[in-house]
């Protein structure tokens, strides 16, 4: 069983050294998380979270407020979304449908509040696995778009998709 647990400062060299895998690089090459710093803020805009699988962890979440969330990275947008970034820390939990659990997990999660119509990712352009994962989650594609030199693919999961589809 999949579960999420807040990432805290003990978790630093475990998502220091998923950062070094090269699948997590080739999804997000530009990122530097901060991590040091990161895991002693808790911004109400941000959860950070740590997927296990009977308690051992396998990936991380960090689900965030676009709106609120400091450095706008999201630009100009409405209230009332989410925006999820994921990742597997070990190669050999690729592929085994713990992703799609996570996912369906974090959706969930965002959508439990009433006020959330929408959910945002953005995976590489070119990373086309990532994004038919996502679409198959009901993620609609909304534009490519640059990301501080990098781009991406932008998809919105709308919570009335998501409801009719449960």
């Amino acid at each position: 069983m999949i579960k999420f647990r807040p990432a805290t400062i003990n978790d630093l060299e475990l998502l220091k050294y998923w950062d070094e895998k090269q699948h997590v690089i080739d999804s997000d090459p530009d990122e530097s998380w901060n991590w040091e710093i990161e895991l002693n803020r808790n911004p109400k805009w941000r959860e950070q979270l740590v997927a296990e699988l009977d308690k051992e962890p396998i990936g991380m979440v960090q689900i965030i407020d676009p709106y609120l969330e400091e450095t706008h990275y999201w630009g100009t947008i409405e209230r009332n979304k989410k925006a999820i970034d994921i990742w597997i820390g070990e190669e050999e939990n690729l592929n085994k449908g713990y992703g799609t659990l996570i996912m369906n997990l974090a959706i969930k999660r965002c959508f439990d509040n009433p006020k959330v119509n929408g959910i945002l990712i953005d995976p590489l352009k070119t990373n086309t696995k990532a994004r038919r994962f996502y679409e198959r989650l009901g993620f609609k594609f909304i534009e490519h778009r640059n990301f501080e030199g990098t781009v991406c693919s932008v998809y919105e999961l709308k919570k009335s998709h998501y409801t009719t589809r449960e």
